[in-house]
């Protein structure tokens, strides 16, 4: 239990670093006993999404062999984890799944928020997995301990590209599922249990994106973008999130009736986003008009932030490339599966820089004395979050002045562009009308 709050900590500055991270719906309540129900794409990196989430101490349930693991178990057992045994892991240790039961029932009915993946495991699949019943018996069986219902949250994880270095990250929390009426019933309650079950299910899937297969995932993201560009919609990334499972629900439906329009317009999606790719462009972006009055200060603006950044960029990148590079290289010689390769990355990547940083400020301490090297332990971090920040402004910038320059110099091919996305946002809207009625 020692770890849990440095773990809670620690998680929140890890995933700020490797992804954009993005949290979006309810505020989890910071007293008090809760049960917070994600789903698992992403290895171990989902509980530090979940924890981030929550915003304070979150104990998690961790299949058995974690920790007995030379590499994990004394961050699985100093972060107050509780184990769960699984047939596939050791069939002759299920039945101590019972210590399990009581260890979380006593968490809860001591105000403690508890963290877990009905699903039951980590997989790479592109909708949820059958939940298993655990979480209701949990829930159920702490409920008299507690003094009835508590709040039962579901979260909604979702990754652009989970194994890549800044690459977007969301997580959604929802409503907490209603079951005041189920709270007498205890966890013997067969009936109790397969509802709540069944509750959770439907609220999980409400926060989550579920697709048939992974090829759908750019079709689906190239409608909803296309969409939101043209017709009044909410910015907020939970709405977004909303989109996007209404969406894949419809392409699901549409294809279980094979109908030919929706054929049709999904090639002209396909089609539409292949050539904003090659024009450097999204969506969102044909709407908006060149600005050549404000050219000159958005120019001078950039410079000057270039001016100061650069040099910062480049002693970053002089200083972390060779370790961000063995990162790399360990996880793709790694082979590890890709629901697993993100936290291979983070875990590797965190120890490999954390002892590089150590090692660089102890060769300054040893050149230029303990004060140096002091200074050096505090501004070398720095200077790796400038080196990420400023390579993502140049890569911004770069991209809008490309922007610019296309929308004053071939203004004709940006209008085409915009007629076309307008006539394909509204067959989107009337499509969906249709299938929704």
């Amino acid at each position: 239990m020692w770890l849990l709050p440095i773990f809670s900590f620690v998680s929140r500055v890890a995933l700020g670093v490797f992804y954009r991270l993005t949290m979006a719906g309810e505020r989890v309540p910071q007293r008090g006993p809760i049960l917070l129900l994600a789903n698992h794409p992403n290895s171990l990196v989902d509980p530090a999404m979940v924890g981030a989430v929550a915003r304070r101490p979150v104990r998690f349930l961790a299949k058995a062999p974690l920790f007995t693991d030379r590499a994990l178990g004394w961050l699985i057992r100093g972060s107050g984890s509780i184990p769960v045994y699984r047939r596939q892991d050791d069939p002759t240790a299920t039945g101590r799944n019972e210590d399990m039961f009581r260890a979380v029932w006593e968490a809860l009915g001591s105000g403690c928020a508890v963290g877990m993946f009905p699903e039951g495991l980590s997989h790479d699949e592109p909708a949820l997995a059958p939940l298993k019943t655990g979480a209701a018996r949990i829930a159920l069986g702490a409920a008299p301990l507690v003094g009835g219902a508590f709040p039962v949250i579901p979260v909604g994880l979702s990754f652009r590209e989970k194994q890549t270095f800044r690459s977007d990250a969301l997580a959604v929390v929802g409503e907490p599922v209603r079951w005041d009426d189920l709270a007498a019933a205890g966890v013997e309650d067969r009936d109790a249990v397969e509802e709540l079950t069944r509750r959770i299910d439907d609220a999980l899937r409400d926060v989550t994106v579920n697709l048939q297969r992974w090829e759908d995932v750019p079709l689906v993201e190239a409608a909803e973008a296309v969409y939101a560009a043209e017709l009044p919609v909410s910015g907020d990334p939970g709405d977004r999130v909303e989109r996007l499972r209404e969406a894949s629900e419809g392409l699901a439906r549409l294809r279980a009736e094979d109908r030919e329009e929706w054929h049709r317009v999904a090639d002209a999606v396909a089609a539409h986003a292949r050539v904003l790719r090659v024009l450097g462009l999204r969506p969102e972006e044909l709407q908006a008009a060149p600005r050549t009055s404000g050219a000159a200060l958005w120019t001078l603006r950039q410079l000057l932030f270039f001016l100061v950044g650069a040099p910062l960029a480049a002693l970053g990148i002089a200083i972390y490339f060779l370790p961000y590079r063995l990162t790399g290289i360990a996880e793709a010689r790694a082979r590890r599966g890709r629901d697993s390769r993100a936290t291979f990355k983070v875990m590797v990547g965190a120890i490999v820089h954390l002892a590089w940083t150590l090692a660089v400020a102890a060769l300054v301490a040893w050149r230029a004395g303990p004060l140096a090297g002091a200074a050096a332990l505090v501004a070398l971090p720095l200077v790796g979050l400038v080196t990420v920040h400023v390579l993502e402004r140049w890569s911004h910038a770069a991209g809008e002045a490309r922007r610019f320059f296309l929308r004053t110099r071939r203004p004709e091919v940006l209008e085409e562009m915009r007629s076309r996305q307008r006539a394909l946002a509204e067959r989107l809207h009337a499509l969906w009308q249709e299938v929704r009625a």
